[in-house]
């Protein structure tokens, strides 16, 4: 199965915070920005970094820009620019765009050109959306700092059928969960001998590398 690709372009604290959060996860990130100081900062943090002009048709078009199956805009600079980029994605086939909006009008506009999602960072953190891109099984994620945070997934098939205390969750994973919801009810801090169900929804806290790993699916599995 072909590893899907993402492309960042800006690389402001939203762009930047995407950007870094799809490669610790393990995805394929090129990032694009004018300047060349930010480039270089980021480069070790991404699998490649290019300091272009985004709004370049043939400049995107000389880096393959097609054979990208998410593209990321998170310009800073003017509304201007993001529409017109957003455009020239969505014109070289870029299957989803996410865009980041300067306000509620920029979000309209960018609506109306064909972006799929239309971002206002002050609702959306770039590490909250990076994980909702690339998983299907998180379904919401949430930074209290960068150490910890708050997700919630669906119940993994392996941790079906076990209790909370079978499947000892502090240590063999590292994580706490905090509720399970269960047909529209919400248990807070289930106790040892709540029994996970199928389509029961978690919801862990715990640290960046521990969640990560549920991410990867990794820890699904008996240690």
């Amino acid at each position: 199965m072909k590893k899907k690709q993402y492309v960042v372009i800006g690389l402001g604290r939203f762009g930047a915070s995407v950007a870094k959060t799809l490669y610790a996860l393990g995805k394929d990130v090129l990032v694009i920005d004018l300047d060349e100081t930010t480039i270089q900062e980021i480069s070790h943090d991404v699998t490649h970094a290019i300091q272009m002009d985004a709004t370049d048709e043939k400049a995107l078009r000389s880096i393959g820009i097609r054979n990208f199956d998410v593209a990321i805009v998170a310009i800073g600079s003017g509304m201007q620019s993001s529409i017109m980029v957003t455009i020239l994605l969505k014109e070289l086939g870029i299957k989803y765009i996410v865009v980041k909006a300067h306000n509620s009008f920029h979000a309209k506009v960018l609506n109306k050109i064909g972006a799929d999602r239309v971002i206002l960072p002050e609702r959306d953190m770039g590490t909250r959306v990076a994980y909702n891109l690339i998983s299907t099984s998180i379904l919401d994620h949430i930074e209290l700092s960068p150490e910890y945070s708050i997700i919630e997934i669906m119940s993994p098939e392996k941790w079906q059928g076990k209790t909370l205390g079978e499947l000892n969750i502090r240590s063999n994973y590292g994580i706490n969960i905090m509720a399970i919801k269960r047909n529209n009810i919400v248990t807070m801090s289930p106790s040892a001998d709540e029994e996970i169900e199928p389509n029961d929804t978690l919801v862990i806290i715990g640290g960046y590398n521990e969640l990560s790993a549920i991410h990867r699916g990794q820890t699904f599995g008996e240690k």
